[in-house]
């Protein structure tokens, strides 16, 4: 029995793996059922067999996509020692993570915003709580330096968050439009510069 449900569960990871960069670069309504079948070699029954409907593979792609990118950026967040730092994480994971997050297709949280309408309500459901659990860690952050009095008191903790969210997925889109990796640089050195102001020491020089 349990030798099943470990191969039923290898074989729905499998689907996932394979099927997220394609789904995210062609468009989750864009990728059509021959193309899942076309990447995996499975047969529709097969794939029907693991996932009841197209959209709970659309929804699953978006969610390993998803993770992949928070574990990216986790890395800088847990490794700063102060507030700031892991702000800095943000721009600075965005960089070291850019080139492949556009070999997958983009950042998933923008890509799945713009196609995400009232045709689907459960996946605009999906990134709609993506975006604001990113804006409440961001936010939980802020207020953090606030009460540690690393960050000024007049901060405001959403205004940074929005901000932030904003700028980052801006830049992706700009870049990811010109082919220009500088670009996202120049906007990520901007929203640096930016964080490191909200630091009630802070030094210009």
């Amino acid at each position: 029995m349990s030798s099943k449900i470990s191969k039923a569960g290898r074989t729905r990871q499998f689907i996932i793996e394979t099927t997220a960069p394609i789904i995210n670069r062609k468009g989750y309504f864009g990728t059509s059922l021959s193309d899942i079948i076309t990447a995996t070699g499975l047969t529709k029954g097969c794939i029907y067999g693991n996932f009841a409907r197209k959209d709970a593979i659309i929804s699953a792609a978006f969610e390993y996509n998803l993770l992949a990118l928070r574990t990216e950026l986790s890395k800088g967040l847990d490794d700063g020692l102060t507030i700031t730092e892991k702000l800095l994480a943000y721009p600075v994971g965005y960089m070291r993570y850019f080139d492949k997050l556009m070999e997958n297709g983009g950042c998933p949280i923008q890509n799945t915003a713009i196609e995400a309408d009232d045709t689907n309500p459960g996946l605009r459901r999906l990134v709609s709580s993506a975006l604001e659990q990113w804006k409440q860690q961001i936010m939980a952050l802020v207020a953090s330096g606030i009460d540690t009095s690393e960050f000024r008191t007049d901060t405001d903790p959403e205004q940074v968050a929005l901000t932030m969210i904003a700028t980052i997925e801006g830049a992706v889109m700009l870049s990811g439009l010109s082919g220009k990796r500088s670009e996202l640089g120049l906007v990520m050195d901007a929203l640096s510069k930016l964080i490191r102001n909200l630091s009630k020491n802070f030094n210009p020089s």
